[in-house]
């Protein structure tokens, strides 16, 4: 009880001693050595296997809205020439894999190159001068699987679209090169 006006002497609370001295005081305690330790929790499987799915997918989200805002910046610019068009694969010069056995489609629009890739779809943006120079900057797709020839087919249609240098159109063909001024992949019209 606090009497008005008089100052209470502070005292400081009692603690029951360890080993002899106050807790706390002792350089050898448990706490001071740090050996208490507070506990860990743990999760489930299941709950790690969510939140890896969760971060990838929103990793997979973050890529695409890259993609689509610097697709959107490109668009400012002179319009390409390949814009507003749509193509099939027809053939490539790397493979034994016929792609006409494949749906891998190419489809172009305000500097987005976007379509099937023989199991997922994919989408990035590129650039396309008017002296036939062609660049296709990163490439974002779904994941899904598909059947091993398939799954070759596409990794040789991306493998070979990054490595495109240089393009020409002639009649209802597209042609991409490599950087060696290579066919890489011929395309038909689809349309557009």
């Amino acid at each position: 009880m606090r009497v008005r006006g008089r100052r209470q002497p502070r005292t400081s609370p009692r603690v029951a001693p360890v080993g002899g001295r106050q807790h706390g005081c002792d350089p050898h305690s448990a706490v001071l050595r740090g050996t208490i330790r507070p506990r860990r929790t743990t999760t489930s499987p299941l709950t790690a296997a969510l939140a890896t799915a969760w971060v990838t997918a929103a990793s997979v989200a973050a890529v695409i809205a890259c993609v689509l805002a610097l697709a959107m910046l490109a668009g400012c610019s002179s319009k390409s020439a390949l814009d507003g068009t749509s193509w099939k694969l027809v053939g490539w010069t790397v493979s034994s894999l016929d792609p006409n056995d494949f749906e891998i489609t190419a489809a172009f629009a305000e500097r987005l190159i976007s379509g099937g890739s023989g199991v997922n779809t994919y989408s990035g943006s590129y650039t396309a001068g008017g002296d036939g120079t062609f660049e296709v900057g990163e490439i974002a797709g779904t994941l899904m699987g598909g059947s091993e020839p398939a799954m070759r087919a596409e990794t040789i249609y991306v493998t070979l679209l990054g490595e495109a240098r240089s393009f020409a159109v002639s009649d209802a063909t597209l042609t991409l090169y490599d950087v060696g001024g290579n066919e890489s992949l011929i395309f038909e019209s689809a349309g557009g």
